[in-house]
């Protein structure tokens, strides 16, 4: 590209042509994307200058790893990529924990890099790095324009590769050069991606274990849901009394309150819910395998004799372990389409088991006293003002730590992707992800709880959340120590804490600071006038609000 193109673009209507940054803004629009969220670079100017006239929402974020998690939120809420946009070099590396979640927890995301030029290629210029070797293995597919003609084209693959098959991140790379060019303006068409379904063998399989068991278990799991495929599903389990228990933090695949809801199968699980992939003689599992997580490390349900159906639209299966009967290559609404046309007597055996695991649920979720007690503040009192106000549609985000067990247990996940999380345990999670929730979402109440660790990760989002009216509740609970981490310390290494033990700032001043509302909370009896303050400056004043609660060291959940 020459020197004089580089300096002054042709005038576009003269030429009626668009500069391949705009291209990529208008194929984004025309596959349905709402917003990007972007920390800004030379790199890339063009695209920004395109986004500026455009319907897509440009959130400017502060940090690129609060902006990837918050387009791999994004993707976990809708049926199409989430878009992050950052710079070369240091911005492309603080971007990766977006992406490593995004790998691990099969989220369709597309991650936009600016590049330098590519007459600047292979000569270490400022901010150059390999974009293939740096992100080949974390991604399903790294590519970089380096035609302008091919914009749209490479935008429209990058999409489709994002949703196809297991879904999961992509990256695309953009020189800053090769944006500006002035190509044709053809947008290239949306490529429709497969999504499987029962053939008559699976229907067959399928329905002929069902009826010879007596103790099914469906498992669900994965971001790749509709709220219309988990009703569906939900009145088809109750109306043959079969149970289905959640993959971890995929809580709202089925509703909190349905009699076919038996609880979550992941760190942290009940013993009952645990022993049920034991106990149980056929698994059903939809939209998820059976990884190390839910069979606790590769150990739980290792029995070659018994009966697994996988319901995945993967045909690698990467990440599963134990004996495979079946694969029904499908995602998990096209198979419950097929699903729900299946029709049988329902076994008295059935209903017992899944009445009695329902129980066990019920039991473990059944709210602690909303009555504080005098003392320190608790997060048990904090769950039950919280939970007895919440809507039904309210939703919860949540990074990785022990704070987290509160929401497991006891929070009401009644629809579908009513809890966004990172199931790949990545901290600093909740902030960014609470944001994105409440700007996809601005009618729902969407809490978040944080660790105190896990907060100051990105907590500085909270700017951002400020600048774009985000109304998250930001529940930080406060022991003064990375919690997960001095567990593992205390069973390994008992009473030699080390590198675990924190002292923090005031996180109310720090929301004040930011615009939104904060109160520190130290003794229980506060609780339910901080909690009414808090949603209070939500509901008349459209602001965020955060509680910090400082709680006593080695508090559980259970």
């Amino acid at each position: 590209m020459s020197a004089q193109t580089l300096e002054a673009l042709p005038d576009a209507q003269a030429t009626n042509k668009k500069s391949a940054g705009h291209i990529i803004v208008d194929t984004l629009v025309a596959h349905g994307v709402e917003r990007t969220y972007v920390i800004p670079g030379e790199s890339y100017l063009d695209v920004l200058d395109g986004l500026h006239h455009s319907p897509i929402e440009t959130v400017v974020c502060r940090h690129e790893g609060g902006a990837a998690y918050m387009a791999e939120a994004d993707g976990k809420m809708h049926q199409r990529p989430g878009i992050a946009m950052v710079t070369r070099g240091p911005g492309a590396a603080n971007a990766h924990v977006g992406l490593h979640t995004a790998w691990q927890d099969s989220t369709p995301m597309v991650l936009f890099v600016g590049l330098i030029p590519f007459a600047h290629r292979d000569r270490e210029a400022f901010q150059e790095f390999d974009i293939k070797g740096w992100f080949d293995t974390g991604a399903k597919r790294v590519m970089v324009l380096d035609h302008a003609e091919r914009a749209s084209e490479i935008v429209a693959e990058a999409m489709f590769a994002a949703m196809s098959g297991r879904p999961g991140p992509v990256v695309v790379g953009l020189p800053e050069d090769i944006i500006r060019e002035m190509v044709e303006p053809t947008l290239h068409p949306v490529i429709p991606v497969a999504t499987g379904g029962m053939t008559v063998t699976d229907w067959k399989e399928l329905k002929s274990a069902l009826e010879e068991s007596s103790k099914p278990l469906f498992v669900l799991g994965g971001n790749d849901w509709t709220q219309e495929g988990s009703t569906a599903l939900t009145a088809w389990l109750e109306e043959h009394h079969l149970p289905a228990a959640v993959e971890w933090r995929c809580e709202g695949n089925i509703p909190f309150s349905s009699p076919s809801y038996v609880g979550p199968i992941g760190y942290g699980r009940p013993k009952p819910t645990y022993d049920l992939l034991e106990e149980t003689d056929l698994l059903i599992f939809v939209g998820t395998v059976p990884g190390d997580v839910i069979t606790d490390g590769f150990l739980v349900r290792q029995d070659w004799t018994k009966k697994n159906f996988l319901v995945t639209i993967d045909p690698s299966l990467r990440g599963r372990s134990g004996p495979v009967s079946h694969q029904i290559v499908s995602k998990p609404d096209v198979f419950v389409r097929d699903l729900v046309m299946m029709d049988f007597a329902g076994k008295p055996e059935w209903k017992s088991f899944t009445d009695r695991m329902r129980a066990e649920q019920e039991n473990f979720a059944a709210l602690p006293a909303a009555t504080p007690s005098a003392g320190p503040a608790r997060m048990d009192t904090m769950m039950a003002n919280l939970v007895a106000g919440l809507p039904q549609d309210a939703m919860i985000t949540l990074g990785a730590g022990e704070h987290t067990n509160w929401a497991h247990r006891y929070f009401p996940t009644e629809e579908y992707a009513s809890m966004i999380s990172a199931r790949n345990g990545s901290m600093g999670y909740s902030v960014p992800s609470a944001i994105a929730a409440s700007l996809n979402f601005p009618g729902r109440r969407v809490v978040t709880i944080a660790g105190d660790g896990e907060f100051l990760m990105n907590g500085q989002e909270l700017a951002t959340a400020a600048q774009y009216g985000a109304t998250p509740l930001v529940i930080v609970m406060d022991n003064q120590e990375y919690g997960t981490i001095r567990t593992h310390q205390e069973r390994h290494y008992p009473e030699r804490i080390s590198g675990t033990q924190l002292k923090n700032p005031d996180f109310a001043l720090m929301a004040q600071a930011f615009g939104g509302f904060g109160v520190r909370v130290e003794n229980d009896s506060d609780i339910p006038a901080a909690l009414e303050a808090a949603l209070t400056a939500i509901d008349e004043k459209g602001q965020f609000a955060l509680i910090h609660l400082i709680v006593e060291q080695r508090v559980k959940a259970y």
